[in-house]
């Protein structure tokens, strides 16, 4: 599953970066028991820049992420192989965290680290909340949709657009059934979609060409996805 994606629209960025080494990431749990979280062989980037968002600075910082106090933190950069073991670190660290403000979320330069996240994000029952003005964008929609509950208030934005690999050949180019697809459908399904949503969603996000993007507001997002 390798895809280079590179997003432009007026007002945006055109971004490009290489695809990072694998990690093996191995964090200590339960006192003693050290559990292997994520292993990198590499991934491709997928993200859309946008125009530069307050970022709070929080008590603590942990890659993309900032500690805002005992029971929140916040998403305000890109993730990438790295940032599962950062966010294993964060728990560790302040296991009472319990909500993700997601303030600029651009997306993320490894999707397969961005899906384990993701998984990681759920596991934990954490909450993902975009307040007004926040920014979730490509990757980092996966990353919302992990939330135990979520939370999109009036004024939050999303956008979402299908990914294209080094051949230009995009999602609708491939079997449904092939591994390039079912590496989102199986996760949206454990996100808490039946396989008819995921197909849906899936095919929403695809209707968009690589080099564009569907933007969608909370009320839009509600349609695909319960929102609290």
């Amino acid at each position: 599953m390798r895809k280079l994606i590179v997003l432009f629209l007026s007002l945006l960025a055109l971004a490009a970066h290489p695809a990072l080494a694998g990690e093996r990431v191995t964090v200590t749990t339960e006192e003693t028991v050290e559990e292997t979280v994520f292993v990198s062989e590499g991934g491709s980037e997928r993200f859309v820049a946008s125009m530069p968002t307050a970022v709070p600075q929080g008590i603590a910082r942990f890659g993309p992420f900032r500690v805002l106090d005992a029971g929140r933190a916040a998403l305000v950069d890109v993730t990438d192989a790295r940032s599962p073991a950062q966010f294993a670190a964060l728990l560790k660290a302040f296991p009472g965290v319990s909500l993700i403000e997601m303030i600029d979320c651009p997306g993320t330069e490894d999707d397969r680290a961005n899906l384990a996240l993701g998984r990681m994000i759920r596991a934990r029952g954490i909450a993902t909340h975009v307040p007004q003005g926040g920014s979730v964008r490509s990757g980092g929609v996966e990353l919302f949709l992990a939330g135990a509950r979520r939370i999109a208030d009036p004024g939050s934005e999303f956008a979402v657009h299908s990914w294209a690999d080094e051949d230009g050949r995009e999602a609708r180019d491939y079997p449904e059934n092939a591994p390039e697809n079912r590496a989102y459908l199986d996760y949206y399904a454990e996100m808490g979609m039946s396989a008819d949503q995921a197909r849906a969603f899936y095919a929403m996000t695809n209707s968009v060409p690589f080099e564009s993007a569907l933007w969608l507001g909370a009320a839009d997002m509600g349609r695909w996805v319960p929102l609290d």
